[in-house]
């Protein structure tokens, strides 16, 4: 029996990592690739289990590890301290993604889709048209949750205009009111009671390295930021044990307010004048008020990046 193509997006996946591997997964057996397997590499958020509910498809295998020669395709990412135990061994046929490429090497050459769009799945929409390959309504709307969830309803500066054309047709192949449906898709995201500050801190985490510094971004998005804040000590005993646990020299994390697109940032660790010098502004309580700060990948990380 044929061995499947994997298809996952980064650890702690978020929505667009879920739905662009399902996507991938759906275009590929279009396209005649039958022995293709979208998997996960975490647990499914609340705000990706809405989406997966209310189209009544379950999550996708958990991946832990591969073996040595197993085809991969990646999609949401491409570093590999962000992907699966093994990678690096792994014979990676594909990727789709739409970060910065780092720390990513192959010993073969293969199929490389990068574009600096706000959503992987705005890029694979433009697949399925470059192909002429008919979009479900329920690929639709797997494609328009990816969009909406990483562009925050096309609120957030990562946002292009090839996003909102993406998002205006797969409206209308939908068949539904997909701001009416995003809103309440990022809602389910922001329920956060039942987490503990160590799932918190890693909902959404990307550790990265530069030149041997080790760091991590996280964000969680709220509706309140005051009462996410309410458990900053507990926060903060987490991210020191993160910190702690694997050598890091910073930890932020980046408490995103969805409805009025700021963000209030805990920073820890022995690199916090990074942070300070990336926003002009010092930390108080171990914090900083960033208005109009919503997107890792366009303000937080670069800025920071650059101080380290």
């Amino acid at each position: 029996m044929e061995k499947n193509i994997l298809i996952f997006g980064h650890k702690n996946p978020d929505t667009d990592s879920i739905c662009s591997s399902l996507v991938k997964e759906r275009l590929n057996k279009k396209l005649g690739k039958e022995n293709c397997k979208a998997v996960r590499l975490g647990k499914v958020n609340k705000e990706t289990k809405y989406v997966l509910d209310y189209l009544k498809l379950e999550e996708p295998e958990l991946l832990e590890s591969v073996e040595e020669g197993q085809e991969v395709i990646l999609v949401d990412h491409n570093e590999f301290n962000q992907s699966v135990e093994g990678i690096d061994k792994a014979k990676i046929l594909e990727v789709v993604d739409h970060h910065r490429i780092a720390n990513f090497e192959t010993a073969e050459p293969l199929y490389y889709t990068a574009r600096p769009y706000g959503c992987t799945s705005t890029i694979l929409f433009g697949e399925y048209k470059a192909n002429g390959v008919e979009v479900s309504k329920e690929e639709a709307i797997l494609m328009a949750s990816a969009i909406m969830s990483d562009t925050l309803l096309l609120k957030s500066p990562t946002t292009t205009d090839f996003d909102k054309k993406a998002l205006e047709e797969l409206e209308k192949l939908a068949g539904i009111d997909i701001k009416e449906y995003g809103l309440e898709m990022l809602k389910a995201g922001t329920d956060l009671n039942d987490f503990t500050a160590k799932e918190l801190i890693s909902l959404d985490a990307k550790s990265l390295d530069k030149n041997g510094t080790k760091f991590v971004i996280a964000q969680v998005n709220t509706v309140s930021i005051p009462d996410v804040l309410k458990r900053q000590e507990e926060l903060e005993k987490a991210m020191n044990e993160e910190i702690e646990g694997k050598g890091l020299e910073l930890f932020v994390l980046a408490i995103t307010d969805i409805l009025n697109s700021n963000s209030e940032i805990i920073a820890l660790g022995n690199k916090i004048d990074a942070v300070e010098k990336a926003f002009d502004k010092k930390l108080e309580n171990n914090r900083a008020f960033l208005e109009g700060v919503v997107s890792r990948k366009k303000q937080l990380l670069p800025n920071i990046d650059k101080n380290i």
